[in-house]
């Protein structure tokens, strides 16, 4: 019997993560590892999937300390000894929608940049070593609309920022680990009813994973360096 695929999820305790993590675990047949700063934050989704048979451990992540970072790789190696897939969707959005640029606090920048950049890569390099050691690793970049440079516009500074800085992230690491059979993309979920999209956003959970879910499922063939809402390319 052929060992499951080992998925990392950062910020499953809600919204797309949790959603990404269920789905995962109790359709694709995945042993998911899903991570949140308080692990009691994950107590519910543990105890609707593990008792149903699917395939769910929880560890504590804080992607923007070093520390927690490396203990999760370092309990992950002991654990497995590898990791398939990295669901990189822990991030926050602390500026409105209607901020402006030229008043922005260049601390909410900075604050905003070390979880949403930062601990992006942060938790990409800690776990690089051990995706090698997978038959097909895939990486999924929790990125946005709103970081297109194509359709940048205002609102949201240090929110778009971040998420365009995600998209260069994407585009390097698919180039530099393009001959390892390692695939990385990002994905704009849509404007969701989650706490961050808030109840009157049009899209459903199930409408903002659908991406997630292909591309950390995609076939040997499937495309890396690429933008993707719903499953189709759209412009950086």
């Amino acid at each position: 019997m052929a060992s499951p695929t080992i998925t990392v999820v950062t910020g499953a305790s809600r919204g797309l993560g949790r959603a990404a993590a269920r789905h995962l675990a109790a359709v694709e047949g995945h042993l998911v590892v899903a991570t949140a700063r308080r692990p009691a934050d994950l107590e519910a989704l543990l105890a609707e999937l593990q008792p149903a048979g699917h395939l769910i451990e929880c560890h504590q992540l804080d992607v923007t300390d070093d520390a927690s970072v490396a203990a999760l790789g370092a309990w992950l190696g002991e654990r497995f000894g590898r990791v398939d897939v990295l669901i990189n969707n822990a991030g926050i959005s602390l500026d409105r929608y209607s901020a402006s640029l030229l008043d922005l606090p260049l601390e909410t920048l900075r604050s905003t940049l070390e979880t949403n950049l930062f601990g992006v890569l942060r938790v990409t390099q800690a776990l690089l070593p051990l995706m090698r050691t997978s038959h097909a690793g895939r990486v999924v970049n929790l990125a946005s609309g709103m970081g297109q440079l194509a359709e940048m516009s205002t609102g949201a500074p240090a929110y778009r920022i971040s998420k365009t800085a995600v998209n260069a992230v994407t585009r390097i690491l698919a180039a530099e680990l393009a001959s390892s059979g390692i695939k990385v993309n990002s994905v704009c979920p849509g404007w969701c009813r989650t706490d961050l999209g808030g109840p009157d956003a049009p899209r459903t959970l199930a409408e903002g994973i659908d991406t997630v879910v292909w591309l950390a499922t995609l076939p040997d063939d499937g495309p890396s360096g690429s933008f993707f809402r719903d499953r189709q390319p759209i412009p950086w």
